[in-house]
């Protein structure tokens, strides 16, 4: 099947998707309103992530309003795992007996204009934070393609955003908040023993109540795409077309030996040069386009070189709409930056199998960082994404395939999406697997953070 026919299929398929307003959850309607739900009301209907594809276990779900309200459910109840905004597409936030909620917990609690730093609860998403940090005079120094992740569960899984020298959102942590399993609180600070193992944490260690970003002055940055790349010109110029902007992501359904396009993101307080009309055999897009080219981009960020705060311009889409009604999968891969080309040419001979569950693949990059669970620990990585049609059986059947093929450069996947790799392989991709493991103990010695996916994939290993 050629591009043409498969985004014109795509097109009739989820064009009406990109309209639907967030909600959190995808909760099924309650016989309770939001405002009276207390600070222990359990419910055991029928709830779903964001995407979906997967229906929380947990029997009890509950909504906290304060930090107090948390350190009393942890204390009191047994097994439980911290729910955030319901953007992960496995069970890594769900729990067989409790989830808690920190969608109440959502403020800014202050800025740091000495240390450049701000704390905010947990629930906080990206898309809240933002404006008034800009409003501010300041910034972060990335976000993720969604603007509406939560900041403690985007850090908690190594969530990133692109760019050469940027690392992923994790990397900006510079405090942590933690409820322990007996309901005290624990803080953990940049520098402190415990602090590299603690922030990318999977849920496992505690319930994080609170988080300090580091921040910047505020700055601006202008997005210019370009359209059908040739892959010739991949493979010739990989690292100088990633390294083109503060930014830059590709997409491509792996066809026609072309990279759909290339999305270009660069500071504006930054020295800039005309990119010109061609970009390595790239012609510029003339029009605003989704990732889906057949799409229509009127929920996506602007485009055409027009200057906006960087909120604006770094997400893909915008804040007020969800960019799909959850009608997909997701999975996603990292190699290292010296593997990037062979790991991409190494799919590229699969796409004839890839190609009919597939709605897009982006590639970007992510600054090596020091964080133990990082999916960029100590190496400069490349991520692979993949958004699926939502046929989980086929699906299914293709992640292996993958992973067999980005096996030999150390393959590690996001631990949000889907994946299948063997527990003993992930632990050896990560050489402070044994320390994190040690520190779990320290923390929750009786396993009461513990859930199906932390068994099978960390204490399985």
């Amino acid at each position: 099947m050629k591009r043409k026919e498969f985004l014109n299929k795509s097109s009739a398929l989820v064009a009406g998707s990109f309209l639907v307003p967030l909600s959190s959850c995808q909760e099924q309607p309650t016989n309770q309103s939001e405002k009276d739900m207390s600070a222990t009301e359990t419910t055991s209907e029928a709830r779903k992530n964001w995407a979906g594809n997967y229906y929380y276990k947990a029997k009890n779900l509950h909504e906290p309003k304060t930090v107090e309200d948390i350190q009393a459910l942890v204390k009191d109840l047994d097994r439980q795992k911290a729910l955030g905004s319901c953007h992960c597409f496995n069970d890594i936030a769900d729990s067989l007996s409790n989830q808690i909620s920190t969608k109440y917990l959502n403020k800014l609690v202050s800025i740091d204009e000495v240390a450049k730093t701000v704390t905010v609860e947990a629930g906080m998403r990206y898309g809240e934070l933002a404006p008034v940090l800009h409003e501010k005079g300041y910034a972060v120094h990335n976000l993720a393609s969604l603007p509406h992740i939560s900041v403690a569960g985007a850090c908690a899984t190594a969530t990133h955003g692109s760019g050469v020298s940027n690392g992923n959102l994790a990397a900006a942590v510079a405090g942590l908040e933690m409820v322990r399993p007996d309901g005290q609180l624990i803080q953990l600070q940049r520098g402190d023993a415990d602090f590299a193992g603690a922030v990318v944490h999977l849920g496992a260690l505690g319930i994080v109540t609170k988080v300090a970003l580091d921040i910047q002055p505020t700055y601006e940055v202008r997005q210019d795409l370009f359209q059908e790349l040739p892959l010739q010109s991949l493979k010739d110029h990989f690292e100088t077309i990633m390294s083109s902007g503060y930014s830059v992501s590709l997409f491509t359904d792996w066809q026609n030996d072309l990279v759909s396009q290339i999305w270009i993101k660069r500071r504006i307080d930054e020295e800039l040069k005309d990119l010109g009309n061609r970009f390595y055999g790239a012609k510029a897009a003339t029009r605003n386009l989704h990732p889906i080219t057949a799409l229509s981009a009127e929920h996506c960020t602007e485009q055409l070189g027009v200057a906006g705060p960087w909120f604006e311009r770094l997400p893909h889409f915008k804040m007020g709409f969800t960019p799909s009604s959850g009608e997909e999968l997701q999975s996603e891969y990292f190699v290292s930056m010296d593997n990037a080309m062979d790991a991409i040419l190494a799919l590229e001979k699969k796409r004839d199998q890839i190609f009919p569950q597939l709605y897009i693949s982006e590639i970007r990059t992510i600054a090596e960082d020091d964080l133990w669970l990082s999916t960029a620990y100590q190496r400069k990585s490349v991520a692979i994404h993949f958004t699926w049609k939502q046929n989980w059986e086929e699906v299914r059947k293709l992640l292996p395939m993958i992973e067999a093929e980005l096996a030999p450069y150390d393959v590690r996947p996001h631990w949000g999406k889907l994946f299948t790799i063997d527990p003993k392989l992930l632990a050896a991709r990560y050489p402070k697997m044994p320390e994190f493991l040690a520190l779990s103990k320290k923390y929750d010695p009786s396993g009461k953070f513990r859930n199906p996916f932390l068994d099978l994939n960390i204490y399985a290993a």
